[in-house]
Parts: structure tokens; sequence; C-alpha cells
């Protein structure tokens, strides 16, 4: 449980590196991952769910920030912060350097930290924290199916890595429920298994189409 959902993007790693190109696979990923991770440690300090998922989460964001290096080390020509042309208010997560990630990630964790000394002890902060750590990752699969739809091939994208969000997300789901995790677990849990769902109908349909 700790380890099988990091892994699932090994594949995807070693895929950019070997073609040294991350066309086709979104950093918006990496994004969703580590501010969803970071803040579920949040979560855990206020409810201590099971260790398990505490650890999968530290070694997302691991696994997330060197997928994210290796995505800027080979990132394509064609990207926005190559030209400064980026359409986002402060180019948001299209930055030319690793270090201006780095950068923002200590400053959300910083803040993070503030507002749960001051909240820290209120249930309602606690249970919505959650609800925005697992209701952002539950998200994931959008910002690859976005960026599918503008480039018009799945190029670049691995299928294993869907493959792994439906399974992964099908056993997380029913882990869940079986081992009583906190309600925040189990609703979100189910709606990223419908968006993985509906995701990889979309992928199946359009390649079938091509």
């Amino acid at each position: 449980m700790a380890v099988g959902p990091p892994l699932v993007y090994a594949d995807q790693a070693v895929s950019i590196v070997r073609k040294k190109d991350s066309t086709g696979f979104s950093r918006d990923v990496c994004a969703i991952l580590l501010t969803a991770n970071i803040t579920r440690c949040f979560f855990w300090l206020g409810d201590r769910f099971e260790l398990a998922l505490l650890l999968q989460s530290i070694l997302m964001i691991i696994a997330q920030l060197a997928l994210l290096y290796i995505c800027i080390r080979y990132r394509p020509r064609t990207s926005p912060e190559n030209y400064a042309a980026s359409p986002r208010p402060l180019s948001f997560w299209q930055w030319p350097l690793y270090a201006q990630y780095i950068e923002f990630l200590a400053g959300f964790i910083l803040c993070s930290a503030i507002v749960y000394l001051i909240f820290g002890r209120s249930d309602l902060y606690i249970s919505s924290l959650g609800f925005v750590a697992l209701g952002l990752e539950s998200t994931l699969p959008i910002p690859q199916l976005i960026s599918n739809y503008k480039q018009k091939s799945l190029y670049g994208f691995r299928a294993s890595t869907l493959i792994g969000w439906v399974g992964g997300d099908a056993f997380k789901t029913a882990y869940f429920f079986m081992q009583g995790s906190p309600l925040q677990f189990k609703a979100c849990a189910i709606f990223q298994l419908s968006v993985d769902m509906g995701g990889s109908l979309y992928e199946h349909a359009y390649a079938t189409c091509r």
C-alpha cells in the first residue's frame, strides 16, 4: 500500500529518460500529487490514520520530486517557459528552473505549517484539510486528459501509468473500506476511481479512432 502508488510512475520516468523528451506527460500531475500529499501529511497530524498511508504520501512526494526534475530536464523545445510565453498567472508551474518549484513547495509547506499551528485543534479544520488533500488528489487524471486532448495524441503518456491509476485506485478504495479509514479517504477514492474509469474510456476511444 505504501510502495505501490509511487512505483506507478517509475515506467513513465524511465520512458522520458530513454527518449530524452517529456512531451505528452503533464507536469500538472506532479503539482497535484505534491500539494495533495504534503497536505495529507498535515491531515495525519490531526487525524492519525494508518501509518502505511502516511508512508505512501512521503514516498510519493519523493517520487514526484524526482519525476518533476526529469520532466524539466527533458522538457520539449516547444514548452511555454522556453519562450517566456506562459499564459498562466505568474507562469505558475511552468517555471524554467527546478529550484523555482522547490521554492514554491517550501513556501507552501511553511504556510501550511503556520495555518496548522493556528487552527490545528479545530476538528472542522482537520476534517476540511482531509477533504482538500484527498479531493485534490482525486482530480489527478484531469490535467493529463487535457494535455492529450490539446496534443490530439497519446504520444509520451505511458499506458502503464493509466493502468496503474485504475488498478491502484480500485485497490485503494477496497482497502479504505476494509480498514475503516476516515470518510475523506473513502469518498474521494470513489470519486477518483470514477474519474480514472472515464479517462480510460476516453483514452481507449481516442486510440481506437486513431
